[in-house]
């Protein structure tokens, strides 16, 4: 893995977190720490898109932070478990994994003059 897609992991991770302060944030100091999160996520994400194509790259950020946000919910905060949730993040995972397998790092971003 290189320097780009761990970007892309990285801004997923912090958006897991962020996701998580759009439903837990009751006062201004954790709605701040959101949107300084959000913030980041997005930074980080803009370094993976000048070497990898956006649309991979957005659908992949979308991907780690839905399937992320849904364990973690299940996991930390009591949501019930469901097998059904379960099948839907593998088949979400593999279709991320499927395009990450497929995209190749350009030199320049493609469609740049």
């Amino acid at each position: 893995m290189n320097r780009n897609w761990a970007y892309v992991i990285i801004a997923g991770i912090i958006e897991i977190m962020w996701a998580m302060g759009l439903k837990y944030s009751n006062n201004l100091i954790s709605w701040a720490g959101t949107f300084f999160l959000i913030y980041v996520s997005f930074v980080v994400l803009m370094k993976a898109t000048k070497k990898l194509p956006v649309a991979t790259v957005y659908a992949v950020f979308t991907g780690i932070g839905t399937a992320g946000t849904v364990l973690v919910e299940m996991v930390v905060f009591g949501e019930p478990f469901s097998w059904t949730k379960i099948l839907f993040i593998l088949l979400l995972l593999s279709g991320v994994v499927g395009l990450k397998l497929v995209t190749t790092e350009t030199s320049k971003k493609e469609g740049a003059v």
